[in-house]
């Protein structure tokens, strides 16, 4: 069976994006206009930065500067603090929000569903520039799918595929 060739299974290059045409020290959208579009507050608000964006906003690279003192690091471990797989996988996926929600006149709430072909390849410590990468591979006025990846000092430290639906109206 092959894989379609937009699944993170199928990529044979390391990363979703070729990062060396990328200026990695941009902060295009912090932290307030990133709220403006996503719906995360407070300590799940992950992301600090969007770094770039395809006009389309099919592909982006956001980033995360992963603290000393987030809510984490004193139980995660105690005297070895390595960042939750479950949080690396959440700041890939408000980065997908992000993206989408870019495209409409009003943020949707959008919330992600299945995780599909995820691996973790390295750890993020306290100190690290965590960038996130995504990469739409299908979007409809009420879903989306993404490749996603998440990048310390050059390496991939996790990779996966994301779906998300959009949420009725409260």
């Amino acid at each position: 069976m092959t894989e379609p060739p937009n699944s993170v299974a199928a990529l044979s290059k390391p990363f979703l994006l070729d990062l060396a045409t990328l200026d990695l020290s941009a902060r295009s959208v912090g932290r307030d206009a990133i709220a403006k579009t996503n719906p995360h507050r407070g300590q799940m608000a992950l992301l600090d930065y969007i770094v770039w964006e395809a006009a389309d906003h099919k592909t982006g690279v956001g980033l995360w500067q992963v603290r000393d003192d987030e809510f984490w690091v004193p139980g995660h471990f105690p005297n070895r603090p390595i960042l939750p797989g479950v949080l690396q996988v959440e700041a890939g996926a408000q980065l997908c929000v992000y993206l989408y929600n870019s495209r409409f006149p009003k943020p949707k709430l959008a919330v992600f569903t299945h995780i599909s072909e995820c691996s973790f390849r390295g750890q993020v410590v306290p100190g690290d520039d965590f960038y996130l990468l995504a990469k739409e591979v299908m979007a409809t006025p009420r879903r989306f799918r993404s490749d996603i990846q998440g990048i310390v000092n050059g390496k991939v430290a996790y990779a996966a595929e994301i779906q998300g639906i959009v949420l009725p109206d409260a």
